[in-house]
């Protein structure tokens, strides 16, 4: 009897399955978390994970993570997973379950998030009924953006936008949102729950898993908020956080179960499989469909490029990308363009990732580039190991350090700032690289890539230079290129 006591001990504090074996971030921070110690995240991915594993749902698993704190959920969960912008997770978690009704979808929002911005989507998708469930985070203020006042901010608490504490007649009253939604007739459960004490704690974990559940009996939307400490921006101790949690939040959100209609509720009907792609022309009364048909290639086309475009803020990475977006939309091509930020931002380096194909593209995010554009060795020590075999590798530097060389990936380095500041100015060192890029991709035709350059560059003596560092920067890559790649 005690060994198998001490087995089942084991058993319950181990990891989840629903978690990675290992959490994959920035490479100079493996060994950290993302969240401040004593933050109520920690607790509450625990609690989420451990209901996926208790109800065997991994697989069926998909998680909507928003702007935030919690937008790190794909780090730490082995689930499907799906970002979402700026309070947008209900919205997209109703896309994904009615695309996927076999699905176990979770959007996992903190207040700023949902309450404020997200409101709205919140509110419709709770109104309907969608069969989700909500993961609702509550610490009464913005907290990844530096601790603006949000809705759920308490009368007297000060932020960074309120000092001298939230006004009733400034800022209105604290917006309770579970409250709010338990008057509409369609959620079927919503509970509030804190993270004060070890008692708190457990019953949230008993709700976690509640809600997660109703969702697999297909009872309809469930909400389960979370009043949890957020020690860093109160700048509260982690034990002080947590009796604040307990003895000052609860007086505005007094916890308890405010809707459950799980008895009575019938289970939803799986939502019909959508009409087969050859269909569509029928159903529209198109009589020439063809053309719908043919916009969706299956295979690759000749221009299949993949680019990340990485340097410190300041050096025109963005702007790279816009011009080799907006010619590439000139020449007829799919086109994607998407700055990172959010997370990214705090790494030091600005980049973004550019798309450009003849056929339809799947996903604007470029993980594996087959072009990497490294405007300094930081970006290039970040991104380097990414770009596929095959591939090039455009560096701003004298030579690619050793240590970052890769047998598989072509490469091409040149000292660009410097080679800029003889034409005029450093600032167009973006512009020479992507002369280089250009001539070595053969992708876009020149008349394309000026109109695009004239379109985002007004002033007549910078689009002079630029245009001027565009030749320069074929003229390197076809000397270097008649040089290293002899014809025959």
């Amino acid at each position: 009897m005690p060994n198998d006591s001490l087995v089942e001990y084991a058993v319950a504090q181990c990891k989840a399955n629903a978690f990675y074996d290992r959490y994959e971030r920035k490479g100079e921070s493996q060994h950290q978390t993302h969240y401040c110690p004593g933050c109520g995240h920690g607790n509450v991915s625990k609690m989420l994970a451990r209901a996926i594993d208790d109800l065997g749902i991994q697989n069926r698993t998909i998680l909507i993570s928003p702007v935030g704190c919690s937008v790190f959920g794909y780090y730490y969960f082995d689930v499907g997973n799906v970002q979402a912008a700026h309070g947008r997770a209900p919205a997209v978690a109703t896309g994904v379950k009615r695309s996927h009704p076999d699905s176990i979808v979770v959007s996992y929002q903190g207040d700023g998030d949902l309450s404020a911005i997200g409101s709205a989507e919140i509110l419709h998708a709770a109104n309907r009924g969608e069969n989700i469930t909500a993961i609702f985070v509550n610490n009464g203020i913005y907290s990844m953006t530096g601790g603006q006042v949000a809705p759920t901010t308490l009368l007297g608490q000060r932020s960074t936008t309120t000092p001298n504490g939230r006004s009733a007649l400034n800022e209105g009253y604290p917006l309770r949102v579970s409250e709010l939604l338990s008057t509409l007739e369609a959620p079927v459960y919503i509970e509030r729950v804190g993270l004060g004490d070890n008692k708190q704690i457990a019953q949230a974990a008993r709700a976690i898993r509640r809600a997660v559940e109703n969702q697999v009996r297909g009872l309809g939307f469930s909400l389960v908020e979370i009043l949890s400490p957020c020690p860093t921006i109160w700048k509260m101790t982690p034990v002080e956080a947590q009796h604040w949690v307990r003895d000052v939040m609860e007086r505005t959100y007094p916890l308890g179960v405010l809707c459950d209609r799980t008895k009575e509720a019938i289970p939803r009907p799986c939502e019909e499989p959508g009409p087969a792609l050859e269909s569509i022309p029928t159903l529209l009364e198109i009589s020439d469909g063809a053309h719908l048909v043919e916009a969706l290639p299956t295979a690759a086309s000749e221009i299949d490029l993949h680019i990340r475009i990485a340097g410190f803020g300041g050096q025109g990475v963005l702007l790279l990308g816009e011009v080799l977006a907006e010619a590439g939309l000139s020449a007829g091509l799919e086109v994607s363009w998407l700055p990172s930020y959010g997370p990214e931002m705090r790494s030091g380096t600005s980049n973004c990732h550019v798309r450009l194909s003849r056929a339809l593209i799947d996903s604007p995010m470029v993980s594996a580039p087959n072009v990497l554009v490294a405007m300094n060795e930081p970006s290039l020590r970040k991104f380097a190991a990414t770009v596929r075999p095959g591939g090039w590798i455009l560096y701003n530097g004298d030579a690619i350090p050793s240590d970052c060389a890769q047998n598989d990936v072509h490469a091409f380095a040149m000292p660009f700032t410097q080679l800029a500041d003889e034409l005029g100015d450093a600032r167009i060192t973006n512009m020479v690289m992507l002369g280089v890029l250009l001539e070595m991709t053969g992708s876009l035709p020149q008349a394309d890539v000026d109109a695009a350059l004239r379109r985002l560059v007004k002033h007549a003596r910078w689009l002079a230079l630029d245009e001027q560092a565009l030749q320069r920067g074929r003229e390197l890559y076809r000397g270097w290129n008649e040089e290293n790649c002899p014809a025959g």
